[in-house]
C-alpha cells in the first residue's frame, strides 16, 4: 500500500471546507413538514410560533376526555348539523368534512382540549387570517366574489320566512329554529372544508373568512370571520368580529378551529399538569385515608376480639371457681 503522492496536498481547500461546513449546518437544521414538529398533523405553522388548523373543525364523539395515561377512543362521527348538547366530542380538521356548526364557545374549547389543542387567541386568529402581508382578506385587500363561501343562500328565510327570501317575523328567531338541522343542508349554505380552494391564507389555512363563524378563546364570547351569508356586517373579512353572544350560545352559523403551541399552549399545559398532579394527590390521599381507615377498623376488630376472649376467659374461670366451690361444699357436707 503506497502513500499519497507528494505532489498533492491531503488537506481540503478553503472552499471545500466552507462547503462541508455549510452542508453540516443544513443537515443540522430541523426539517419542517406538516404533521411533524413544530405542528401536529392537519395544522399549519404561523411564523414558526404556533399552529392553526388548516380547515374548520368537524367533531367525533369520544368515550372520555384524555388523561396523562390514555388517549380518547373515537366512538363515531358527530353530525355537523346537530348541536353537541352533553356529548363528549373531539375536534378533527380534515379536508372534505362538513365542519361542525351548532357549537358554543365552551363546547368548542373542550373539543379542542380533547384533541390536545386549544382555541385560538383573538390576535392569533387574526394573524393567521391576514397572513404575512396583513391583508383584509386571506387572499388580499380587496373582496373578490367566489373566493370564499360568503354569498350563500338563507335557509332560515326559506324555512321560516313568508317566501321569496323575505326574512321571517322576529318571533321565528328561537333557539330551536336557529338550530334546526335542515338549515345547513340546503343548497347554497354550508360547504365542506376546503371546497373553496382560493379561500386560503398565506399559510394555506382555508375558510377563515365565510362558511362558519369561528369561536376564539375570549371568555366573554367572540367569534370571527363571518359565515356563508355575511362577512361584512361586523367588519370586513379578517376584521369581522361578533361579541353579541355569550360563551354558551350556538346556532347554525357558529363553528370553530383549534390552535396549538406557543406561550398560550405552554400556560394551558402547565395548568393541565398542575390539575392532573392535584387530582393524583387527591386520589392518593383518598387511598391513604381508606387504607388508614381499614387499618383502624382492623385494629378495633382485633381489640374487640381480644376483649371478648378475655371476658369469656374470665367468665369461664369464674364459673370454674364457682363449680369447684360447690363441689368443695358438697364434699364437706357429705
Amino acid at each position: 500500500m503506497t502513500g499519497p503522492s507528494p505532489s498533492r496536498s491531503t488537506r481540503p481547500s478553503p472552499r471545500a471546507s466552507l462547503a462541508a461546513a455549510a452542508c453540516a449546518l443544513v443537515a443540522s437544521l430541523p426539517v419542517v413538514v406538516e404533521g411533524a414538529p413544530p405542528c401536529p398533523k392537519g395544522m399549519v405553522s404561523i411564523g414558526g410560533e404556533y399552529c392553526i388548523d388548516r380547515y374548520e373543525a368537524a367533531t367525533v364523539v369520544i368515550d372520555a376526555p384524555p388523561t396523562a395515561k390514555r388517549k380518547p377512543k373515537t366512538l363515531r362521527k358527530h353530525s355537523p348539523y346537530e348541536p353537541i348538547d352533553d356529548l363528549q366530542v373531539m375536534a378533527v380538521s380534515e379536508k372534505g368534512r362538513v365542519p361542525q356548526a351548532h357549537i358554543s364557545r365552551d363546547q368548542a374549547e373542550l373539543a379542542c382540549r380533547n384533541a390536545g389543542k386549544r382555541l385560538c387567541l383573538d390576535d392569533e386568529w387574526i394573524r393567521a387570517c391576514r397572513g404575512t402581508k396583513a391583508t383584509t382578506y386571506p387572499y388580499g385587500d380587496e373582496h373578490r366574489e367566489g373566493r370564499c363561501n360568503d354569498a350563500g343562500l338563507s335557509g332560515f328565510n326559506k324555512l321560516f320566512g313568508p317566501g321569496n327570501n323575505v326574512p321571517p317575523e322576529p318571533s321565528a328567531y328561537t333557539a330551536t329554529n336557529m338550530n334546526d338541522p335542515r338549515l345547513n343542508q340546503l343548497p347554497g349554505t354550508l360547504a365542506k372544508a376546503g371546497a373553496f380552494p382560493q379561500c386560503k391564507s398565506s399559510a394555506k389555512a382555508y375558510d377563515l373568512v365565510g362558511n362558519l363563524h369561528e369561536w376564539t378563546a375570549d371568555t366573554a364570547g367572540t367569534f370571527r370571520g363571518g359565515y356563508y351569508l355575511d362577512t361584512h356586517l361586523n367588519g370586513d373579512g379578517c376584521n369581522y368580529r361578533t361579541t353579541a353572544h355569550d360563551r354558551t350560545y350556538h346556532d347554525y352559523s357558529t363553528g370553530f378551529r383549534c390552535c396549538w403551541g406557543g406561550a398560550e399552549q405552554a400556560r394551558i399545559d402547565r395548568e393541565r399538569r398542575a390539575k392532573e398532579k392535584a387530582e393524583a394527590e387527591a386520589k392518593k390521599r383518598e387511598r391513604d385515608e381508606a387504607k388508614a381507615k381499614k387499618a383502624r377498623e382492623k385494629a378495633e376488630a382485633k381489640k374487640k376480639l381480644a376483649t371478648k376472649k378475655a371476658r369469656e376467659k374470665a367468665e369461664a374461670k369464674k364459673k370454674a371457681a364457682a363449680a369447684k366451690a360447690r363441689r368443695d361444699a358438697a364434699a364437706k357436707d357429705g
